[in-house]
């Protein structure tokens, strides 16, 4: 466990994200995580850090996809979490395969066990963190792929 952070911090396991968003100008993808707070209508939660690229381009954008990582995209999600944005161009620096999202502008991440499309619906800040709601606006499901989560920082299939 990292001594910086709280003893809480990891304790609960989450699903892996690889996020993605894009404005007319830039583009980024980051690991992170989601919970649904609302099955009708589906919506969910997001938090960011809000030193982060992604986070200044979800509140240029107000839209983004959860890319719910499949178990073959682990090495995926810890390159996407330990590269910043800002530093490089991570969709050619990893060779992020794409799609089209269908109710977004930011591309969907071939090969990901599910793509939720996120239109946001309001943000609060939290900490040094911003928290974003969402309605999931469109989603895709690969039923031959399993989910991968996280815990105490490790991932597993699931």
């Amino acid at each position: 466990m990292n001594p910086s952070r709280p003893a809480v911090y990891g304790l609960v396991p989450c699903a892996t994200v690889l996020l993605t968003v894009a404005t007319a100008a830039r583009r980024d993808a980051m690991t992170a995580t989601a919970v649904f707070v609302s099955e009708r209508p589906p919506m969910l939660s997001v938090s960011l850090a809000n030193h982060l690229l992604t986070r200044r381009l979800i509140d240029e954008a107000g839209e983004f996809v959860v890319n719910l990582a499949a178990t073959d995209q682990a090495e995926l999600a810890t390159k996407l979490g330990s590269t910043h944005g800002v530093e490089v161009d991570k969709f050619s620096a990893f060779g992020l395969v794409t799609e089209p999202a269908e109710a977004v502008a930011a591309p969907r991440i071939a090969g990901s066990y599910a793509s939720l499309d996120c239109k946001v619906a309001g943000s609060f800040a939290a900490g040094d963190y911003t928290v974003y709601v969402c309605d999931v606006a469109a989603y895709a499901v690969d039923e031959s792929r399993r989910p991968l989560v996280w815990h105490q920082g490790s991932y597993f299939p699931i």
